[in-house]
């Protein structure tokens, strides 16, 4: 089963986008578990994870958290803005599904 780690400032609104994603998994049959966390929860739980999805408003945090995922083999990118917008479950799932199988 995937196991997808978004992450954002406190792991508030990321909270939201989770919820979306969980709800589109299951309209499409895919077990997933999908958990969201704050900046400061990063480094104790990508180990757990099979990629971690950052919210647009910390995209400066990617430097930083990359060389631990890399280290890890654990993908990581910026969720894109729009689709975080509009708390597009569906396509942020799906982009998620393909960054861990690519």
């Amino acid at each position: 089963m995937p196991k997808i780690l978004l992450c954002c400032a406190a792991g508030m609104s990321t909270s939201m986008v989770v919820q979306k994603m969980e709800k589109a998994a299951k309209e499409k049959g895919v077990e997933v578990e999908i958990k969201a966390v704050g900046i400061e929860e990063f480094n104790d739980q990508i180990a757990n994870f099979d990629c971690c999805l950052l919210g647009p408003q910390i995209k400066y945090k990617l430097a930083d958290f990359q060389p631990l995922a890399q280290q890890l083999n654990k993908p990581i990118t910026v969720i894109n803005s729009m689709d975080y917008g509009m708390m597009n479950g569906a396509k942020i799932l799906d982009d998620s599904l393909k960054l861990i199988h690519a």
